[in-house]
């Protein structure tokens, strides 16, 4: 059986072809309609066959798919009945918690220079002059061979490209020091939202994500997003680099039996949100050819005209629930997403809309030559696992069970640009030592009195110590600190030949 059923009327039941579950789906509906439900449906669907899932969990409503639904009250077994489910059974799935900030499930940390200076660009709300720089410094860092692994290597980079601003300059290009002051404003403002602990190692191999149970289910991976959803631009640029790791890293496939992974995008206008026309172009170009790589893309938002055009068009598979016509803005939206569904003469798709109740919906499905089915009006089944959110507790329980085990709870901090720079500082700062300590003494005896003075204060005069000499001594002993080598970095890059 390749088949998930996604709900049935009295005369038609609407179900999705694995075979086509890479061409792409999107859920949408108003709040309280039942995209969850619908999202529960498919990702316990694909992990039956096999197929392991990753979807971001908004409201912590989506961990219950870890949880066996509990035994069916009245109301359950009627809605079966009326389904014709007579072999439905309370079962959980097999599930992997991952948390962006390692609360909620195991930490998912990507490197700096994984996520690239486009998407970085976006996280950090730069403008195209400011992302121009970042590019700048990016190379810098190739280059010379310095791994960007975590926020504290790019602001140890963007503070020697501060004090080396005119060499960079004629090499690759113009860089502002205006432009890398905005930058590490930047950082300091995506630091305190929490995104520190996000950048850095080990960071997620994709193979933990694409995992099958003993049983030969597929992993359902659930990012808890309650609190990453609130910072919209590091949630759905995480998401992209994502689904850009399984574009880059995946080998061609063409159209399989069924998918490798299926990818489950919630809160989908969040996306597409002020994207800049260079992100677009990159996200349509990924939705456009990832399918090839047996990965299937399903957006959840409230309203289809969240998504572009020519992204909405690729698609295929639908799930409609109810849009409340209340505004213009809705009548638009109604209608919108009303021409979006293949006619069926028996349905007026419009009316339907409005009016559908909760827990059901719109549905079409790619059928034979991936051509869609005649959109049909059906009670959407129901999950076998727990709709609604898990204890403390039993989330624990899960997580010990974990088939990662400990392996990025630990984070990981080897030598990388912040520590060859901090070397480096220190090795100017010991050169500045021993050439203070070979000067040879009274070589200023022309000087003025006070130039004299001056001089001894500096430098010293063989019976005290000078203040470079203490300074240089105070950076050595601190350059293996954090605070140390951010004080080399900032410092005495200046002092002791960083500006040229």
């Amino acid at each position: 059986m390749t088949d998930i059923l996604i709900g049935r009327n009295d005369h038609a039941s609407v179900n999705l072809d694995a075979h086509y579950g890479n061409r792409h789906g999107m859920i949408a509906g108003a709040t309280g309609t039942g995209k969850s439900v619908s999202l529960m449906v498919l990702a316990e669907g694909f992990s039956r066959l096999g197929v392991p899932c990753f979807l971001a969990d908004a409201k912590g409503d989506l961990a219950g798919l870890s949880m066996a639904a509990g035994p069916a009250g009245d109301k359950l077994k009627a809605r079966l009945d009326k389904l014709g489910l007579t072999d439905w059974q309370p079962q959980a799935n097999p599930v992997i918690f991952w948390d962006i900030y390692g609360k909620l499930g195991h930490p998912v940390r990507a490197t700096i220079s994984e996520m690239g200076p486009t998407l970085l660009g976006r996280v950090l709300e730069l403008n195209d002059t400011q992302e121009g720089v970042l590019e700048v410094i990016f190379k810098v860092a190739d280059d010379q061979g310095w791994l960007l692994l975590d926020l504290d290597d790019l602001r140890a980079l963007l503070g020697f490209a501060a004090e080396n601003a005119k060499d960079i300059s004629s090499h690759y290009g113009l860089i502002g020091t205006q432009s890398i002051a905005a930058i590490q404003r930047a950082l300091l403002k995506l630091e305190q939202d929490g995104a520190d602990g996000f950048f850095g190692e080990p960071a997620l191999e994709l193979a933990d994500l694409m995992r099958q149970d003993m049983n030969g289910r597929g992993v359902i991976n659930v990012l808890a997003a309650d609190r990453l959803i609130l910072k919209p631009k590091l949630y759905s640029t995480f998401l992209l680099w994502l689904l850009s790791e399984l574009f880059e890293q995946l080998p061609e496939v063409g159209d399989l039996d069924q998918p490798k992974m299926v990818f489950f995008f919630d809160e989908a206008h969040l996306l597409f949100d002020d994207a800049p026309p260079a992100l677009m172009q990159r996200v349509e170009q990924v939705v456009r050819l990832i399918r090839s790589k047996g990965v299937g893309v399903y957006f959840c938002s409230q309203n289809p005209d969240d998504v572009p055009g020519n992204i909405l068009g690729q698609l295929g598979n639908r799930v409609q629930h109810a849009l409340r016509a209340f505004t213009p803005r809705d009548q638009k939206a109604v209608k919108a997403a009303a021409d979006t569904f293949v006619a069926n003469p028996k349905i007026d798709v419009v009316k339907a809309i409005a009016q559908l109740a909760v827990g059901e919906a719109l549905a079409s499905t790619l059928r034979e030559s991936g051509i869609p089915t005649p959109v049909e009006q059906v009670l959407v089944t129901s999950p076998t696992s727990r709709i609604g959110a898990i204890t403390d507790a039993e989330r624990s329980a899960v997580r010990q069970r974990s088939p990662v085990g400990t392996k990025y709870d630990t984070p990981v901090n080897r030598e990388s640009a912040a520590e060859m720079l901090a070397k480096r500082a220190g090795e100017k700062a010991e050169e500045a030592q021993s050439a203070v300590k070979k000067a040879p003494a009274g070589a200023a005896t022309d000087n003025s009195a006070w130039g004299g003075v001056i001089r001894d204060a500096l430098l010293g005069n063989g019976r005290r110590q000078g203040m470079l000499e203490a300074m240089a001594k105070s950076a050595s002993r601190t350059v293996g600190t954090r605070i140390g080598q951010q004080i080399v970095r900032g410092v005495l890059g200046s002092i002791f030949g960083g500006k040229r």
